[in-house]
């Protein structure tokens, strides 16, 4: 039986409630986003709360708006807040997205958001929403972070390398462009299975990284681990 929970090294993540467990993609995602000098941070379909709590652990004086629209989701990532040494920065809040407003903008916005829209759908409701981006489009959530950004702002999504040439076109036209890029491999001389993007209203050369995960199985990179030692126990 899977466990029912992952222990980081500041943290601890239950995820026995969520269709989606924690995974490479959101731990890439909340070590790899640039934080800077972000004050407000929103983190778009948090799920456990992982990278939300990830994010406070990196920026020590953020608020952190953690939104989830799974109602069993958002109330495991509220015990995690809770259960965290960060629960006075992070605000877990259920909502739909496409409803969702703010009065003041954020300086930071990522998402690990619903992927694999070609493949077949579960007959779980749940994970198809948690796995597939039938229900929230990359254009709705391009649209929507465009309009929460803050003038200097960045947006980091993490999402299938197959699917960057689409969602950088999709940005343009909510005047986000990308600024600095990460394709990840998971197997030497492997082609990009995933590519994280940060997006900004300015347009810019875009830096681009590489980064391997593993050299062999269960043996991780040394890249791999720099980005991730902060978190992971045996880093």
């Amino acid at each position: 039986m899977p466990q029912p929970y992952f222990q980081f090294k500041q943290f601890t993540v239950w995820h026995d409630k969520c269709a989606m467990k924690v995974g490479t993609d959101g731990v890439l995602l909340g070590a790899w986003a640039p934080v800077g000098s972000a004050n407000r941070i929103l983190d778009i379909g948090t799920g456990t709360g992982l990278v939300a709590l990830m994010l406070a652990q990196r920026a020590g004086k953020a608020s952190i708006t953690a939104l989830e629209i799974d109602s069993d989701a958002s109330i495991q990532a509220q015990e995690n807040v809770k259960r965290s040494p960060w629960k006075e920065r992070v605000e877990v809040v259920q909502a739909d997205f496409k409803q969702y407003h703010s009065p003041l903008k954020y300086d930071l916005i990522v998402s690990n958001p619903p992927y694999f829209a070609d493949s077949l759908e579960s007959p779980d409701q749940k994970r198809n929403c948690a796995r597939h981006n039938g229900y929230l489009t990359y254009e709705e959530l391009l649209k929507g972070t465009a309009s929460l950004l803050s003038a200097q702002g960045i947006f980091t999504l993490v999402i299938p390398s197959d699917a960057a040439g689409c969602v950088t076109e999709l940005a343009a036209k909510y005047t986000l462009y990308p600024s600095r890029q990460l394709l990840v491999s998971t197997k030497v001389n492997d082609k990009p299975k995933r590519i994280l993007i940060s997006f900004t209203f300015e347009k810019q050369e875009c830096h681009t990284e590489h980064l391997l995960t593993e050299i062999a199985r269960h043996q991780y990179s040394e890249e791999y681990v720099r980005l991730t030692k902060d978190f992971y126990l045996k880093m």
